[in-house]
């Protein structure tokens, strides 16, 4: 006969249901801890398919090299090399994120390299519950090397980012080859003037020992010195005063102005440079000027042949 208590094995039933809860407990809290990481975000295995939204250039640039491109379902506006990425939605300048259209993404992975903006964005979309994932910056050869090693191993394609750092490694060194093959003795004084989508207005890259600058010197240019100091505008007499021979116009500031002659009379101070009196204004794109990656060695032979046309022959 039972009694009112009920019984399992001999055990009342009320101390049997504690028992089986606390056990269900424990047998839950491995689940919980191998599920999440220590930011409470879900562990995702890049090996498979995946949804994500990138929040940085140069890593949506390396994800497609690597293969993985068709993991991404979001980028960043600045996000423009390959050509299939401008064919991904956007979320957003990286430096004026919209949190929203992030979370409205529903990606297993966001990623990004610690520059992004504003302040807020991160904060909000891991309280949304999505995770992230921060990795390197591409700010000079090695770095760059290093974050192809780091994104290799992550998606499981280690021989693959093995062989975009050879090819990265040869195409450089053909590049400080043809740049000795073409013995310059006058070094060309360059700047670089881009367009800023986050404040809308110009400004003048060069000049902080950037990746713009190094670029440069690899193309064996001198960088014009800008001293713009107290200035928010770009100002047009510290242009006058560097005096570049040549101008490196990324291409959204060069399309907005819809001419070389409208970028020179346009732009603050450009008219006054050796530069802007002899039409030596470069368009070049900004994925290709403003981070280091698998097709730097390309980007730096594409400048020295821009920069010095004349010596082209000289150095094939």
């Amino acid at each position: 006969m039972g009694s009112k208590w009920g019984s399992c094995f001999g055990l009342p039933l009320i101390f049997k249901t504690f028992v089986m809860r606390k056990v269900t407990l424990w047998l839950l809290v491995p689940v919980l801890l191998f599920s999440c990481d220590r930011f409470g975000n879900k562990e995702t295995d890049a090996k498979k398919d995946l949804r994500i939204v990138c929040l940085s250039k140069h890593l949506t640039e390396m994800v497609f090299a690597l293969g993985k491109g068709h993991d991404l379902v979001a980028v960043d506006l600045s996000s423009t090399y390959p050509d299939s990425a401008k064919l991904l939605k956007t979320v957003g300048y990286h430096r004026a994120l919209s949190p929203e259209s992030i979370i409205s993404m529903d990606p297993d992975l966001v990623i990004h390299s610690n520059d992004i903006g504003p302040e807020t964005v991160l904060p909000q979309i891991a309280k949304a519950g999505l995770n992230i994932k921060a990795f390197g910056g591409a700010n000079t050869v090695d770095s760059a090397k290093l974050l192809l090693k780091e994104l290799g191993n992550f998606f499981g394609e280690e021989k693959k980012a093995d062989s975009l750092i050879k090819k990265m490694e040869e195409a450089i060194a053909k590049a400080t080859d043809t740049l000795k093959a073409m013995n310059i003795h006058d070094s060309l004084r360059v700047m670089i003037i881009h367009f800023g989508l986050r404040n809308n207005n110009y400004f003048v890259m060069s000049g902080r020992n950037g990746v713009g600058d190094k670029m440069l010197r690899l193309a064996g240019a001198t960088v014009a010195l800008y001293d713009g100091k107290g200035s928010r505008e770009m100002s047009a007499e510290a242009v006058a005063m560097a005096n570049p021979d040549v101008i490196i116009a990324t291409d959204f500031g060069y399309d907005r102005m819809g001419s070389m002659d409208k970028f020179i009379t346009d732009v603050p101070g450009v008219s006054l440079t050796n530069a802007g009196k002899n039409k030596r204004i470069v368009r070049f794109e900004e994925h290709d000027i403003i981070y280091f990656g698998p097709r730097t060695g390309d980007n730096i032979l594409k400048l020295v042949h821009l920069l010095y046309p004349d010596l082209k022959s000289v150095a094939q």
